[in-house]
């Protein structure tokens, strides 16, 4: 099926081409890192992980958003979501590739890689990401590809696909909480030093992932024949908003905790973001952006007659990302080190190579999830599933 990729149209080969440019232009700022270390980046002492490892956080998020859709067509037959399953567990794959793409840079040398596999430690949290990360990655690639291999030919999905798939439904909730383990089991670091922080953690991945996931399935509407179907919009639109209503009231819950309690350690770094500390309010802004953002996308996500407007529903999904993305893929892990158990303030802001690493990682996301939406579509086609009218001719 992948020769379906190679064949497109013009708009295509121009986005694949620009896609393979940028890859390769922003390539040379990681093979500057390769030479010159991790000095490039903004990371210090105090603040010893950055832009990468927030970047690979919100995106495990994203991840464990195609469960969303795999979830209710396995767990409760809902049928609505069974053209939708394939561009779910394609995200995953892709998402995944960006999240081990951030994860080997962050390294420095990626053959360190190598020492989680030659010398396992499986009281290390670390190998567990490993692992899970890995089998997610594995678990969706076998049943995604299978599955639709078997809708080209015509012919039942395997009985061992359906297990597997039920496998990944939970090994999905998995990924993320084994993430928010790496950062909740840390001492000294008072604003990830809660329990319900993989809670969090879950609640906003089944809110932004899938808000992206519907974008792109939105996006692959408009410049493929496949439609989705407008019950099944809805009823994603739906959990997307019910997932948001409980990732704000947990950060609400925490910033009850924090200040009705009066721990110095756990108001610290709240205080830091949303006012500032010791003259110190870079993150000020955009966390009050954030908080805004996320209040408005509710606004315009919880009225069914909003939420409902196909038109209207991209920027509020647009809104969402933006206020989950600062929140999670910035100020979560900058408040988390900041202040310093000195009681200090050690500033940290992403360089620019370090953003075109990060470029080069997030066009390879979007290449794999070109290349895969392509043979989806094309076979979604192919079979006559969920597709718009062909064009009258003249």
């Amino acid at each position: 099926m992948l020769e379906k990729a190679l064949k497109g149209s013009p708009k295509y080969y121009m986005w694949v081409g620009f896609l393979l440019l940028l890859i390769g232009g922003t390539s040379g700022a990681y093979v500057m890192q390769l030479m010159e270390g991790l000095t490039i980046t903004g990371m210090s002492r105090d603040v010893s992980w950055g832009f990468y490892i927030a970047q690979f956080t919100y995106l495990v998020g994203l991840a464990a958003s195609g469960v969303m859709i795999v979830l209710p067509y396995y767990f409760h037959h809902y049928k609505k979501f069974k053209d939708l399953v394939i561009f779910g567990e394609f995200m995953a794959i892709a998402a995944v590739v960006m999240c081990l793409g951030f994860i080997v840079v962050d390294i420095g040398q990626p053959q360190r890689m190598l020492n989680v596999v030659l010398f396992p430690t499986p009281n290390s949290i670390l190998f567990w990401d490993m692992l899970v990360l890995n089998g997610y990655l594995a678990l969706n690639l076998l049943v995604g590809w299978t599955c639709l291999e078997c809708d080209r030919q015509n012919l039942p999905h395997p009985k061992w696909s359906k297990i597997l798939a039920y496998v990944s439904i939970i090994w999905a909730f998995s990924i993320h909480t084994v993430t928010a383990f790496l950062y909740q089991g840390l001492p000294g670091r008072h604003y990830w030093l809660t329990a319900i922080l993989a809670a969090r953690f879950l609640a906003s991945a089944f809110c932004s992932g899938p808000a992206i996931l519907l974008l792109v399935i939105m996006l692959t509407e408009k410049v493929t024949t496949f439609k989705a179907g407008t019950e099944a919009i809805a009823t994603l639109a739906k959990i997307i908003t019910y997932a948001m209503c409980v990732n704000v009231f947990f950060f609400l819950l925490e910033v009850f905790t924090a200040f009705y309690s009066g721990i110095p350690g756990h108001t610290h770094s709240i205080v830091y973001l949303f006012k500032g500390v010791h003259g110190h309010h870079e993150l000020v802004p955009f966390m009050w952006t954030a908080a805004a953002f996320a209040i408005i996308s509710l606004a315009l996500l919880i009225p069914p007659r909003f939420r409902d407007n196909l038109k209207l529903l991209p920027w509020s999904l647009a809104i969402l990302v933006i206020a989950t993305w600062i929140d999670k893929g910035l100020g979560l892990l900058i408040g988390g080190f900041n202040p310093t158990p000195f009681e200090t303030i050690t500033p940290y802001w992403p360089t620019g190579k370090e953003l075109l690493i990060s470029l080069m990682i997030y066009a390879t996301g979007a290449l794999v999830v070109t290349i895969l939406f392509k043979v989806a579509t094309e076979v979604k086609q192919e079979i006559g599933a969920s597709q718009k009218p062909a064009p009258i001719a003249d």
